[in-house]
């Protein structure tokens, strides 16, 4: 038996573990397959740091391939599955990862990618394993090394490693930081590690995945299967499967972005009624501000059972509100959480009282704070003093403590739960034969929170490029969620660049968030 089968009771060995709309796993199934990952796992030569990503969608095999991860004493890095072969080669290269996990909706550009990075002067070669890859021949099919690796119980005596994320930041190229502890509680030994993930949140009892595992919120649902608690995964998100996997496997807990509030908010009555929802004891949001109308709306649905965090992969949450007390606090994201104080500080540093509105900061109790792979100054750029980190946005508390948050100092858009860095954006665009200058901001969208709109200066106004081209032009060369939604045209008045080249963006986004 192995440690996962150790935390299960006998009389549940046969009860659902781990589903998707493919495959159900019972726990006594699911503990002979994690055996065979750990095991294989350990007879691969992961590097001096034991890493590799996982370039995949949701599946029954993408969570196995994390928890087996995390009980090899390795190290994943969940990337974003959307991205192009020249942007995961980039985190293939920064993290040092030996392996290269993926599905069949990312293998061609997964062996594209590790490609691009064996055939670059001094490069290292990176091996593919692949799910459900048969028209792939250059991936190790996983199937087959899973069948040969031993099910004999893995050594748990080993340290654990914490898993790395990719964030942006301010930029369009991504930063790793390690899993903080919110997500990766460590430990002398894997046994030890395992043990942490017995919280109250993996006793709340069946999750729901209904975001991308990428992600540090849905991909806490690992944690919570190592815990004990059952848990499904669903693919891109769809209003009305996902009601029904509620309904079928009577699910308790789920973690949502406000874009999916509001599309299962747009479903008609008569398609929620369908659906019996009250087996929910917890739903969590967090990733981008939740309009009021539409979380009081999701309560009003739900019940109170509606939970927020507010933070980032890179420190977690560090904010946390009930629905008792956002309603009695419309619009706040909550008071900060152990360890962690916020304080409110003008341009100079200096501590604003209650009801001013500034710069929001943290001061992390562990002395923490954020920790960026490979890049110093990028690190002390989020520091006002060690331990003291922003996370870009703009706020202020009331007299109860609970923090609003107005506006961001970093010009980072937020769409559906999404970052977008548009430096990124505008650097393509401006290839763009038809494009002399561009500037892209966010702007109001009612079902993604903000959605991203170029602003460009044509190279000749008397023959305008077609919004769609511009568009599709972006699109052939940066992930899809990175590319406007939407085109407008200006001058180079209204663009308003100063002779130092740069731009005011609060200036521009402004007419667009009146009201």
């Amino acid at each position: 038996m192995s440690l996962l089968a150790e935390h299960i009771p006998a009389a549940d060995a046969d009860q659902m573990a781990l589903a998707d709309p493919r495959t159900t796993l019972g726990w006594a199934d699911l503990d002979r397959v994690m055996n065979r990952a750990v095991n294989l796992l350990h007879s691969l030569n992961l590097g001096p740091e034991r890493r590799l990503a996982v370039f995949a969608e949701n599946s029954v095999e993408t969570v196995i391939a994390y928890v087996a991860t995390a009980l090899a004493g390795a190290s994943a890095v969940p990337v974003n599955f959307h991205l192009t072969p020249d942007e995961l080669a980039y985190i293939l290269e920064d993290s040092t990862s030996a392996l290269l996990l993926v599905g069949p909706e990312t293998a061609e550009r997964g062996l594209q990618a590790a490609e691009a990075v064996s055939s670059t002067t001094g490069g290292r070669p990176i091996a593919v394993m692949g799910w459900r890859c048969p028209d792939h021949t250059g991936a190790i099919s996983w199937e087959q090394r899973l069948a040969q690796a031993p099910d004999e119980p893995p050594p748990t005596d080993i340290p654990p490693v914490p898993h790395l994320f990719y964030t942006s930041g301010t930029t369009g190229w991504p930063k790793g930081v390690d899993a903080p502890p919110a997500l990766f509680r460590g430990g002398a030994t894997v046994a030890e590690y395992f043990a942490t993930c017995s919280t109250p949140n993996a006793a709340i009892g069946t999750h729901l995945v209904v975001g991308p595992l990428y992600h540090a919120g849905p991909f806490a649902a690992t944690r919570n299967l190592m815990g004990g608690a059952p848990v499904v995964v669903l693919g891109r998100f769809d209003a009305e499967a996902t009601l029904a996997a509620i309904d079928r496997y009577r699910v308790n807990g789920v973690f949502m972005v406000p874009t999916h509030f509001s599309r299962l908010l747009a479903l008609p009555s008569e398609v929620r009624q369908r659906y019996r929802t009250d087996s929910l004891v917890s739903v969590t949001h967090s990733g981008a501000p939740c309009p009021v109308s539409v979380k009081r709306a999701i309560i009003d649905w739900l019940g109170p059972i509606v939970y927020e965090g507010y933070g980032s992969t890179e420190v977690g949450g560090s904010c946390h509100i009930n629905s008792e007390d956002w309603l009695a606090h419309p619009g706040s994201v909550g008071r900060p959480v152990l360890p962690f104080e916020v304080l409110i500080v003008d341009e100079d540093g200096n501590e604003l009282p209650p009801g001013h509105e500034g710069r929001v900061y943290f001061a992390d109790g562990s002395g923490r704070g954020i920790r960026y792979r490979n890049a110093p100054k990028k690190t002390a750029a989020a520091h006002l003093r060690p331990g003291v980190f922003t996370l870009g946005e703009i706020g202020y508390t009331d007299d109860d403590g609970f923090l609003y948050l107005t506006d961001r100092f970093s010009d980072m858009v937020v769409s559906g739960g999404v970052n977008i860095y548009p430096a990124e954006t505008e650097l393509v665009l401006v290839d763009h034969p038809g494009v002399a200058d561009v500037a892209c901001i966010g702007v109001p969208d009612e079902e993604m929170g903000e959605q991203l709109k170029a602003l460009i200066v044509p190279a000749d106004p008397s023959r305008l490029p077609e919004e769609a081209e511009v568009i599709a032009f972006c699109r052939d060369r940066i992930a899809h969620y990175k590319c406007p939604r939407s085109v407008e045209f200006v001058s180079e008045e209204q663009l308003g660049r100063s002779a130092m080249g740069k731009i005011n963006k609060q200036a521009l986004r402004a007419p667009y968030w009146e009201g």
